[in-house]
């Protein structure tokens, strides 16, 4: 790492990036109680990390209008028929699988829908080495390779906010014509430069300094789960906090969508079940069956309200 003596710029794959110390990275700094951490009992080491860990929770609060807007801008992309691509590379790229993957199965989004690009590809996930995160090439040939256009939209997310992996994302999404959004943890992160929605995590000193995983890590899960859950709820697939796009396809899930619909439709489990078997598994159909209409009909109201259950449902008594 060059000394505060040096030039104070890097040159990265076409990106000019600020040069920094680890004493002028958020990321890269120490806790204040992690000196002498090793000396401690296991209590007390386990103590403080559990402490840098609802510190970085908590900090992600701060974020929640920027995560908003987020939210609303991959809710415009699906919507409208458009991907939902995540970029990361390292721990930031196992938060983004872990909440890509999940969307599926929780809201019933297609599974062509949601794609992740991993710094390293899928093998990082066996073997996670740090030389790939560098790879701005691979990234922006994994972007055009996709064919990326504006109903698309990009969720790109680093700790530091100059790794150049999701960085060379970002750029070639955005000469597409696609959305951008990045979180990272650093208040000047090149990200936010060139991303259409910054999300600026502002987590404090890791307790081992530079382990991002920790601190970073958790709360760029909690971001994630906050972005995609509203996201899914200004798509009308959460009703009275109930997942009802919920793709039932094991007994758990399946159980659990007979209880949602007999909960909203106010009907018992045996009518549930039978509207399930009408609407081949799908909550929001069964519903409206369950509290009345048709198959066909029932798809028409869906329709006609963009898939909102709950103006479905006023439509159907109204």
């Amino acid at each position: 790492m060059p000394g505060s003596d040096q030039v104070n710029k890097w040159y990265f794959f076409g990106i000019i990036v600020r040069g920094w110390t680890m004493a002028e990275k958020q990321t890269e700094k120490r806790h204040e109680g992690a000196k002498n951490l090793d000396l401690n009992s296991d209590a007390e080491i386990l103590a403080l990390l559990a402490i840098g860990q609802a510190e970085a929770a908590a900090a992600v609060a701060q974020a929640a209008p920027a995560i908003a807007r987020a939210a609303e801008t991959a809710a415009a992309s699906i919507r409208s028929g458009g991907r939902l691509i995540y970029a990361a590379a390292g721990s930031s790229g196992l938060m983004a699988l872990a909440d890509a993957l999940e969307l599926p199965g929780t809201y019933g989004l297609e599974r062509d829908r949601i794609v992740v690009l991993l710094a390293g590809g899928m093998a990082a996930l066996s073997d996670m080495k740090g030389g790939p995160e560098d790879d701005g090439e691979e990234a922006r040939e994994a972007v055009v390779a996709l064919k990326l256009g504006p109903l698309d939209c990009l969720i790109a997310l680093t700790a530091s906010g100059h790794t150049p992996y999701p960085i060379e994302a970002v750029r070639a999404a955005k000469a597409a014509g696609a959305r951008t959004i990045g979180l990272a943890n650093n208040a000047d992160a090149l990200l936010f430069d060139i991303v259409d929605v910054p999300v600026f995590l502002p987590t404090p000193p890791e307790v081992i300094a530079g382990s991002t995983r920790m601190g970073a890590g958790t709360a760029q899960k909690i971001a994630l789960n906050m972005l995609s859950t509203l996201m899914a709820i200004r798509l009308g697939h959460v009703h009275d906090g109930l997942m009802v796009n919920v793709l039932a396809d094991n007994e758990k899930l399946r159980g659990r969508a007979r209880g949602i619909v007999a909960e909203i439709a106010k009907v018992d489990d045996a009518a549930a079940a039978r509207a399930l078997d009408i609407s081949k598994g799908a909550v929001k159909p069964a519903v409206l069956i369950a509290a009345g209409a048709d198959a066909d009909r029932a798809n028409a109201l869906l329709e006609q309200q963009e898939g909102n259950l709950r103006q479905a449902l006023l439509a159907l008594h109204g």
